[in-house]
């Protein structure tokens, strides 16, 4: 594999002498979209601040295509390459074209040469009619579409985004999304985002860092950190509810027998029989059937409940079921009217053991 763009080694800031962030190690490799996600306060904001080399470092090492970035002239080589995209736009007082052209004249281009390439990223983004417009009397999300061109028209390397997209309203936000996802399918641009969306880092990454107490417990391709988090702080996070903290009875040929409240659960996975575990459920996982019913499912864990609640989400509805364990589902607007789904109803609900990701209890 060739050098990463990117490797972090030993990074470390405070902040009032109380340690913010904590990074042992961490790479990215050129053309690769990685989102950092988490809680805020978890340091997502000050790693891109770390490795924009705009906070000091108490210890440790940023390499730029294998080479240390130091504070010297290197730094200001380094930040030659790279652009970064906060959640406030931060525009200057000035029009939307000048604001896109700054960048490029601070690099000492020749005005022949900015005005195509100025053009150019207005278009991309869509603010090529506000062009002689003033950047305060734009929208946010204009705003938001200009300091992007901004940060792109100078070919950047490598580009930071800071929740770029938390303060826009949602149809504006998918627009932007779309826009920003051409523009990422044609430059092969590297890309460090910051965000708390777990949506928008599954839309958008090649591999997702999920950050908890100033460091990163858990990085991988989003389908991995979404289907198998590596601690219930992640599970949660990303969107699994149903977390059931039972005793291994048995395990064999990669099946494991989990006890939880006197009900058995098979699951995929290697623990030892007699170790605490919890097994953790997505809702979208979950198939639902009217009590009684013929209908055939190949899943090996089948249970009847009670559904204790029903909150709708438009067309995705949430269901509490008490198994003797609490179960969440997520079950369709069609499927409710097609079973008649209501609280106080009887039930049976299934899942596949390959469903169920297994993790060792905290309490072990």
């Amino acid at each position: 594999m060739s050098v990463p763009i990117l490797e972090v080694r030993g990074l470390k800031v405070s902040r009032g002498g109380v340690p913010v962030l904590d990074i042992s190690e961490l790479t990215v490799q050129a053309g690769e979209f990685l989102s950092l996600i988490g809680p805020n306060g978890t340091g997502k904001s000050t790693l891109l601040l770390g490795l924009a080399g705009l906070v000091k470092r108490n210890a440790g090492e940023i390499r730029f295509h294998g080479r240390a970035i130091t504070n010297g002239s290197d730094m200001l080589e380094y930040r030659r390459h790279l652009a970064m995209v906060f959640q406030e736009p931060l525009l200057f007082d000035a029009t939307v074209y000048d604001n896109v052209a700054s960048g490029l004249k601070i690099r000492g281009m020749r005005r022949s040469h900015i005005r195509p390439l100025v053009e150019e990223h207005l278009e991309l983004f869509g603010v090529a009619h506000l062009s002689s417009r003033s950047a305060r009397k734009i929208s946010g999300g204009e705003a938001q579409r200009t300091s992007l061109a901004r940060a792109f028209a100078t070919n950047p390397e490598l580009v930071l985004l800071d929740e770029p997209f938390v303060s826009l309203d949602p149809p504006t936000r998918e627009a932007i999304i779309d826009d920003l996802g051409r523009v990422m399918q044609t430059r092969r641009t590297t890309v460090v985002m910051a965000t708390h969306d777990r949506m928008d880092a599954l839309r958008m990454s090649n591999r997702i860092a999920f950050m908890e107490g100033g460091g990163i417990v858990q990085v991988g391709p989003p389908s991995e950190v979404m289907h198998q988090p590596v601690n219930q702080t992640v599970a949660a996070f990303v969107g699994i509810e149903t977390m059931l903290e039972g005793e291994v009875r048995d395990s064999s040929a990669g099946v494991l027998v989990v006890d939880i409240n006197g009900r058995s659960i098979a699951a995929a996975g290697s623990f030892t029989p007699g170790e605490r575990v919890m097994c953790l459920v997505r809702p979208e996982h979950v198939m639902i059937f009217p009590a009684g019913s013929s209908t055939e499912s190949s899943a090996r864990n089948r249970f009847t409940g009670t559904v204790r609640s029903v909150q709708s989400f438009g067309l995705i509805h949430r269901l509490e079921i008490d198994c003797g364990f609490l179960l969440i589902a997520h079950v369709t607007s069609l499927a409710m009217e097609d079973l008649h789904l209501k609280q106080g109803m009887t039930v049976n609900a299934a899942f596949k053991a390959t469903s169920v990701h297994v993790i060792r209890s905290s309490h072990s």
